[in-house]
């Protein structure tokens, strides 16, 4: 099951337990959500092509302690409904779930206009703002049901490509895959999947994180054993650099990164060409890594 068929099933299991929920949609699930529509009528809306307001009604819902879903893709969600998510839910401290599609390069054919690999950088500057990158539709299931209802808002980047192999995973939490000597991979949500891959044969820590934003530090710090340290992050590249620099403080660390470039995309293709072009591959990952240790 894809992450995006999870969510509709998860979302529908909610309504029916959850008589709080109400799911806003920007013109995008409908289909998916049909079933939902006919069951709760009264909780569910097609607010349409209106992402800003949407995310202001949701606000106005959250205010009389429901709990609002908002989904569509990324670059109308994050980057056209940024103020709102920063005055209406962050700077209020109210509760929502924020669920997109589409990031970074997802619907890599459709341009720049679908293009959002610039959602986790700009929603990292927004103060109480909690980010999950879920890598597979299970994980997803797990971190919603655990988080959707902490009163605090939160992006969930479901993405159309997810890892192999899914784990136990917990909001907030990094999980430990395998422990080495020589380095430290951190990957983030699906960039797990060629990280995995890069890695074998290879005496390494990896360390995977679901969770942008809470961070967590402390598991880096005790499994980071190494002061090389690889980041692979399947948006902008660099936007956990800082987090990782203060969890090794005051110890020196040794750090690359690996994600998108700051850069459009030009050329028009399917998400995998895209990787090709900017160098986001397993071959390319272990010979990054294989650099840093022999540093």
């Amino acid at each position: 099951m894809s992450m995006r068929k999870q969510f509709v099933q998860t979302v529908e299991n909610l309504l029916a337990e959850d008589e709080r929920l109400v799911l806003l949609l920007g013109d995008i699930g409908v289909f998916g959500f049909r079933n939902a529509f006919q069951s709760f009528s009264e909780r569910v809306y097609n607010i349409g092509i209106l992402e800003q307001a949407t995310l202001s009604v949701a606000a106005g819902l959250a205010k009389t302690e429901l709990i609002p879903i908002v989904h569509t893709i990324a670059p109308f969600l994050v980057e056209r409904g940024l103020e709102q998510l920063k005055d209406d839910f962050c700077y209020q401290e109210l509760g929502g779930n924020f669920v997109s599609v589409g990031a970074s390069y997802d619907y890599a054919a459709l341009g720049c206009t679908h293009h959002c690999p610039g959602d986790v950088g700009a929603l990292k500057n927004l103060p109480g703002m909690e980010i999950v990158l879920p890598g597979t539709a299970q994980e997803f299931d797990q971190l919603f049901l655990q988080g959707y209802a902490n009163g605090r808002p939160t992006y969930y980047r479901l993405s159309e490509r997810e890892n192999p192999v899914s784990f136990n995973v917990t909001f907030g939490k990094a999980n430990v895959i395998q422990t080495g000597s020589q380095a430290t991979v951190v990957a983030v949500g699906p960039a797990l999947k060629p990280v995995l891959e890069a890695v074998k044969g290879l005496d390494v820590t990896v360390l995977y994180y679901v969770c942008v934003s809470p961070f967590d530090i402390e598991t880096l710090k005790t499994h980071a054993t190494s002061a090389k340290i690889l980041l692979c992050e399947p948006y902008y590249q660099g936007g956990l650099v800082s987090e990782i620099i203060k969890a090794m403080w005051p110890s020196a660390v040794l750090l690359d990164v690996m994600g998108v470039p700051l850069a459009f995309l030009n050329h028009y293709g399917t998400a995998e060409e895209h990787d090709e072009a900017i160098g986001f591959t397993p071959s390319e990952i272990r010979a990054r890594l294989e650099q840093l240790i022999h540093e």
